[in-house]
């Protein structure tokens, strides 16, 4: 029962709701930052990271709320201090989130191609002094909910047996439908984390529009379910302009 992941359990709805509280607590993201050009760059670099060390999205997402929101708030005048708050952000993220066996090990980071290219490497003390000035920075709250926290939960209700491909026939197989819904799903949201305008939406929002999206371009009718409106609480309306922003380089 302890590896059961939240939202297949019996408390799902109340995991949610806490979620949902959590979320309207949040800080807003005001893009001040000085170094804010070189965020994209960042994020391919823990996306990379993490993808290397196999960690799970819920880690990988949080890990960019906690550079975003230090880079928001705290003057990083240089890219070393970039690359370790970067780093630091991501074992943080790795061990509040995932399984400890997949925790990454600073002599793992340090021999990636990806910060050896950069002739750029991390000791024991800088990620442990990086480490305590986050936790001190953010509270010691690393529950900071995120679209990856909402998604899955959303999915259980993303195809039904009543759904329609292209507005015609049933879909034949609901079961494999799911499993190509929740690679599109999956794929918009790592699209999230490529442009920090989707923190103008709450994270929930997000991840409902993930699947909106996804269900868009599957061509399943109606694009937004009543299972789906009741589990998220969201009709189409409060997804919309969400959305549009995910689908909007689909059709460039």
């Amino acid at each position: 029962m302890m590896d059961e992941p939240w939202w297949e359990g019996r408390v799902a709805s109340d995991v949610h709701c806490t979620l949902r509280e959590k979320e309207l607590k949040l800080p807003t993201f005001r893009a001040h930052s000085p170094l804010l050009k070189s965020r994209r760059f960042f994020v391919d670099i823990l996306t990379l990271l993490s993808s290397h060390c196999q960690l799970c999205p819920a880690a990988r997402h949080l890990a960019v709320y906690l550079l975003d929101h230090f880079m928001d708030r705290y003057n990083i005048s240089t890219s070393k201090q970039l690359y370790t708050v970067a780093v630091s952000c991501l074992l943080l993220a790795s061990k509040f989130e995932d399984r400890e066996d997949h925790v990454p090990k600073l002599e793992q980071i340090n021999s990636t191609r990806i910060l050896s290219s950069q002739n750029f490497t991390l000791t024991k003390k800088e990620l442990l002094g990086t480490e305590l000035l986050l936790l001190e920075a953010f509270s010691w709250n690393l529950c900071l909910p995120t679209p990856a926290h909402f998604l899955d939960y959303y999915l259980l209700a993303s195809v039904s047996q009543k759904d329609h491909h292209c507005h015609t026939w049933p879909t034949t197989c609901p079961r494999k439908t799911k499993e190509c819904l929740k690679e599109y799903a999956h794929y918009f949201l790592e699209v999230t984390l490529q442009d920090h305008v989707f923190y103008k939406f709450q994270p929930s929002v997000v991840a409902a529009a993930c699947v909106g999206a996804s269900r868009i371009c599957l061509q399943l009718s109606p694009y937004w379910t009543r299972d789906l409106q009741r589990i998220s609480s969201y009709s189409l309306e409060h997804l919309s302009t969400c959305i549009e922003i995910l689908l909007v380089p689909l059709f460039r």
